[in-house]
C-alpha cells in the first residue's frame, strides 16, 4: 500500500475547518471566519472564484474573462490563520476525518462541503457528447470560439442549406441562462455581425429557444416570464415552449414529436445537477445529486460534515423541493454556518437556516430586463438598471467591478465590443 502525503498545513491548536470550493457558498463562509477561532482550510481545483452569473456575456463576446474571476489566494492575503490548496478533492473518509486530494491528504475537525452544481443531461449521453453547456469560464470562452469560429466558416459555404446549420443556433433551457443568452445573440445578430461579416445575411441565422415547460422563467412569476417572451419575440427569436429536446448528433436537434433542427451548436441550459463526490452514505444523496442536510446545514448521520450551497439540500415547509439552487442561498448559508461554528465554539446555541428570498432577476438585451422583488415586479428598462447595479456591486475586488462598469458602457454606447476573439490553447511542442 502506498504511503499517504499529507498537505503541509501547519498543525495548531484550534480546530481546523475545512471547505472544499471557492464558490459563492464556500469563499463567503471562509471570509466569514476571519477572526474566527479556526485555522480555515480552502480547496478548489481552482485557484480562482467565478463569477457565475456573467459566464454568459464571456461567452458572447461581451466581457473580459478576468473581468468575472478573482484569485483566491489574493482574497485571504489578510486572513491569518487560511491556507489555500489548489487540488481535486477525490474522497472523504469519515471515519479518520480526513479527505483525500489528487495532491495529498488533509485531516480536518470540521469539513465543509461546497463543491456546487454542473450541467445536467438528464442521462443523454448523446446531448452530453455534442452540447455546450456553460458552467466554468473555459466552457464560456469555448461557446465564445465555437460561435466565432462557425461563423468564419460560413463565410466559406455558398449553399444556402449548409450554411444554415453553421450559423443556426439552438439554446435549450428556458430558464434565466437560456433567456440571457438569447437575448444577448439577438443583439449579436442585428447591431455586430452586420458590421463584422458584411458578406453574412444576418436574417439568415435563427435562434431558437427550447423549453420544456409551458412557460419561460418557470422558477419567476407568470408575469416576468410573459414579458420576457414579449422581449424575446420582439428581438427576432424563435420560442419553442412545451417541447423536449430528446438527441443531438453534433448537426440534428431531434425534439420529442420529431421535428429537427439543423444546427452546429446546441447551447444547453436545461438544468443542473450537484457535483459527485465519494465517501458520503449513499441515503444523504437526494434527487439531482444534491446532499441531504438539517436546518443546521448539517449532513444527515453526521456530526462534523456540512453542506452549502447548491450542493445542499435542506427540504422545509416553505421549501419541500429544497431551496432554489441561486448564489442567495449559497451566500446565507455560507455566512450563517460561519456564525454557527463560531458560536458553537464560545458555547452559545446555534441557530437554524431560514433563506430570505430577496428576488429574482434576468435581463434580455439592453434596457431589457425582469425582476421580482420582494416588494414589487418591474420589467424593462428600471429592472434592467437593477439587475446592472446588484451584479455589478457582487463581483469581487475593485479592479473587475471597473473593467465591468467600463466594458458595459462601452457596449451600451457602442454597441461594438471589441472582445470577439479566437482563443484557441496551444500546447508547446517538446523538443
Amino acid at each position: 500500500m502506498a504511503e499517504k502525503y499529507y498537505f503541509s498545513i501547519p498543525d495548531t491548536e484550534v480546530p481546523r475547518i475545512v471547505i472544499i470550493g471557492g464558490g459563492f457558498a464556500g469563499l463567503k463562509m471562509a471570509r466569514s471566519l476571519r477572526s474566527a477561532p479556526y485555522q480555515v482550510v480552502l480547496i478548489d481545483k481552482n485557484n480562482y472564484h467565478q463569477f457565475q452569473p456573467l459566464f454568459y456575456q464571456v461567452a458572447m463576446s461581451g466581457l473580459e474573462p478576468s473581468s468575472i474571476v478573482f484569485p483566491l489566494r489574493k482574497a485571504f492575503q489578510k486572513q491569518k490563520q487560511f491556507y489555500f490548496r489548489n487540488a481535486e478533492v477525490i474522497k472523504i473518509d469519515s471515519g479518520l476525518n480526513e479527505v483525500q486530494t489528487d495532491r495529498g491528504w488533509l485531516a480536518y475537525d470540521y469539513l465543509i462541503i461546497a463543491i456546487g452544481a454542473d450541467t445536467n443531461f438528464f442521462g443523454n449521453q448523446m446531448i452530453a457528447d455534442h452540447a455546450l453547456p456553460m458552467k466554468s469560464v473555459s466552457e464560456a470562452l469555448y461557446l465564445r470560439n465555437k460561435i466565432l469560429e462557425d461563423l468564419e466558416s460560413a463565410l466559406n459555404i455558398r449553399d444556402y442549406e449548409e450554411r444554415q446549420s453553421w450559423i443556426d443556433i439552438v439554446i435549450v433551457g428556458g430558464g434565466p441562462t437560456g433567456v440571457e443568452v438569447a437575448g444577448a445573440l439577438a443583439e449579436m445578430r442585428k447591431y455586430i455581425l452586420p458590421k463584422d461579416y458584411k458578406e453574412l445575411n444576418p436574417k439568415e441565422i435563427d435562434i431558437h429557444l427550447i423549453e420544456a415547460g409551458p412557460s419561460l422563467l418557470a422558477g419567476m412569476s407568470e408575469l416576468s416570464g410573459q414579458k420576457a417572451e414579449e422581449f424575446l419575440l420582439d428581438m427576432g427569436v424563435l420560442v419553442k415552449k412545451n417541447t423536449q429536446v430528446t438527441s443531438y448528433d453534433g448537426k440534428t436537434v431531434t425534439m420529442k414529436d420529431g421535428s429537427v433542427i439543423q444546427s452546429r451548436k446546441l447551447i444547453w441550459a436545461a438544468g443542473v445537477s450537484g457535483n459527485k463526490i465519494s465517501g458520503l452514505p449513499a441515503d444523504v444523496i437526494v434527487r439531482g445529486n444534491r446532499i441531504k442536510v438539517d436546518t443546521f446545514c448539517k449532513v444527515e448521520g453526521s456530526d462534523n460534515i456540512y453542506a452549502i450551497g447548491d450542493i445542499a439540500s435542506m427540504v422545509s415547509e416553505a421549501y419541500p423541493n429544497a431551496h432554489p439552487q441561486v448564489a442567495q442561498v449559497a451566500l446565507q448559508q455560507g455566512q450563517l454556518l460561519a456564525k454557527n461554528l463560531i458560536r458553537k465554539s464560545n458555547g452559545q446555541t446555534e441557530k437554524p437556516f431560514k433563506y430570505v428570498d430577496k428576488g429574482s432577476m434576468a435581463t434580455i438585451g439592453k434596457n431589457k430586463a425582469v425582476a421580482d422583488l420582494p416588494f414589487m415586479k418591474l420589467n424593462g428598462f428600471f429592472a434592467w438598471l437593477i439587475w446592472l447595479a446588484v451584479h455589478l456591486l457582487s463581483l469581487i475586488g475593485v479592479k473587475n467591478k471597473l473593467l465591468v462598469f467600463l466594458n458595459w458602457i462601452i457596449n451600451y454606447l457602442t454597441y461594438d465590443p471589441s472582445l470577439r476573439l479566437i482563443i484557441r490553447p496551444r500546447v508547446p511542442k517538446k523538443v
